[in-house]
């Protein structure tokens, strides 16, 4: 929350600076100042621990690199990172659970199906946006041309890819997992297809075989069911009315003490994110053979990711609030910088509520429902990655996309980026199944593999980004929505009891009883004075 006299941003109000002068001028001891190097530095100290972090992670990686660290050395080095890690994955599951149960508890079900519509719509706007930049672009710099000569063994990577999966095999795991057969089970494991090869109708010289889906259980968390039952749930108890409330004031309690939780895990994230960074760029094998081959790759992808988070985002921002998108986007340095140490938007979640509500000064109950949302299915990042690399794919096999073929990356991506898990490198198994969708070989995979930690970082980034906008924009139109009822309602009390007498007559009570006079009652003071 805001301090006394400044505004959400942390500027000092024009009242404030009034109040600080005359209490100055007059008689007292003086008064203390409003602004300083102190108080400033105590306010923004993590936000430049945690930049300091980055940087200093990058220069302990560029300086371990020439030390011959052995593997279990190297491990060693990334340990203060891989904590930091467990803690803020430990504070997922109860921080998206408890905020989404407690946001759709507070909201009326009006409220809730059009802020939920608006946010359907936003999600899906700026999705598809990023698509189509990420197309266009890639038509542009055409990062696989001329690197046809490319291969997986010269730049030592892994043969291993993930195993090819029908498109619509992929969207029915994605329908699947919104139902979870065991919420127990869908805190940590995800329903997957996969195939079971058998052979039929053996006979001299003909063999068939068929491929069978089977369902089967992966590991990670399956946040999509987990997130449509919460909203249920949520839904559920607003409706049993005062029965529900004790269930809808535990799961508040437990919201804000994992809030708690997570104020003081950040205080550890500048310490890890060193060692995050740091053991990363010991671990590459050579990068300049890696941005010398995929240099342009590397190049469109990032260019991509600054026009759509620094141009388009913005201007969304912008034209739905008609306020300052980067003054807003400055209290959010501290969750950038986790997500690109992390490159998982599900493990900066719990930065990104705490600073937006703090800095920005979002409702919290727009902030817990919208951002656990958008972390499972608002992925703009991703889908920038995903067509890029889909249409480098081609252009690295010398494959001409039809219009036919770009309208299916850009709808696909844009519906498989739902799907993406918010964990490191979980869009790349998407591409497969764009790939899969206009017919391309999924054989050159382990390229996008290669440099996927470089771009996944920017990725993450945007990604977090247009979760935060998103619920920046709705804050503001709940706000306007909420002061247009009220001046309706004021007018609509002033207007309920009008004033029939004389303009001196200032009680608009004595009015309303007195608004119809009566004989009896006009010659009743007359009688009384006779009497007298």
């Amino acid at each position: 929350m805001a301090k006394p006299g400044e505004s959400w941003n942390g500027h000092v109000q024009g009242g404030a600076l009034a109040g600080l002068e005359e209490a100055a001028a007059g008689p007292g001891p003086p008064a203390e100042p409003a602004r300083g190097p102190g108080r400033w530095l105590r306010k923004h100290c993590l936000v430049i621990l945690t930049v300091a972090g980055v940087l200093l992670g990058v220069a302990l990686g560029a300086a371990a690199r020439g030390a011959p660290l052995s593997r279990a050395q190297v491990a060693a080095l990334a340990f203060p990172g891989e904590l930091l890690l467990r803690m803020l994955r430990m504070v997922i599951l109860p921080l998206v659970v408890c905020s989404l149960v407690s946001g759709a508890a507070s909201l009326d079900t009006r409220a809730l199906g059009k802020l939920g519509g608006i946010a359907v719509a936003y999600f899906l706007g700026t999705t598809l946006l990023a698509a189509a930049l990420a197309v266009a672009l890639a038509f542009i710099v055409r990062p696989g041309a001329g690197a046809q000569a490319l291969n997986t063994n010269a730049l030592g990577l892994a043969d291993a890819l993930p195993t090819n999966k029908e498109t619509a095999d992929s969207f029915l795991d994605l329908a699947r997992n919104l139902f979870p057969s065991n919420l127990v089970v869908a805190a940590f494991r995800t329903y997957a297809t996969d195939y079971k090869i058998i052979v039929r109708n053996i006979s001299v010289g003909n063999v068939t075989f068929e491929k069978i889906p089977i369902g089967t259980e992966i590991e990670g968390m399956n946040i999509l069911g987990l997130v449509l039952f919460a909203l249920v749930l949520g839904v559920a108890l607003k409706k049993l009315g005062p029965e529900g409330e004790e269930l809808i004031r535990f799961f508040n309690s437990f919201n804000e003490a994992t809030m708690i939780l997570v104020s003081w895990i950040m205080w550890y994230v500048p310490i890890g994110i060193t060692f995050l960074v740091g053991s990363k760029i010991v671990e590459m094998e050579d990068i300049v053979l890696l941005v010398t081959s995929l240099g342009k790759y590397i190049f469109a992808s990032i260019l991509g990711h600054i026009i759509h988070g620094g141009i388009v985002l913005p201007l969304i921002y912008f034209a739905f609030t008609r306020k300052n998108p980067f003054s807003f986007l400055l209290g959010l340095i501290t969750p950038f910088a986790t997500a690109f140490a992390t490159c998982s938007s599900s493990a900066t979640l719990p930065s990104t509520i705490k600073c937006i509500e703090e800095n920005n000064g979002v409702d919290k109950r727009i902030s817990r429902f919208i951002l656990p949302i958008g972390a499972t299915v608002n992925m703009d990042g991703a889908a920038i990655f995903q067509c890029m690399a889909a249409v480098f794919i081609a252009q690295l096999n010398n494959v001409d996309l039809n219009a036919g073929q770009i309208f299916t990356i850009l709808v696909t991506a844009t519906a498989a980026s739902v799907g993406a898990a918010g964990v490191p490198a979980g869009g790349v198994l998407t591409i497969a199944i764009i790939l899969e969708a206009i017919g391309l070989p999924t054989n050159d995979l382990s390229l996008i593999l290669a440099v996927d930690w470089i771009v996944d970082r920017t990725t993450t980034v945007v990604n977090v980004e247009g979760d935060a906008l998103g619920a920046g924009i709705l804050h503001y139109l709940n706000q306007k929505e909420k002061a247009a009822k009220e001046e309706e309602l004021n007018e609509v009390n002033v207007e309920a009891i009008p004033n029939c007498k004389s303009e001196g007559e200032t009680s608009p009570l004595v009015t309303h009883r007195n608004q119809v006079p009566t004989p009896a009652s006009t010659a009743e003071p007359e009688s009384k004075e006779s009497v007298l």
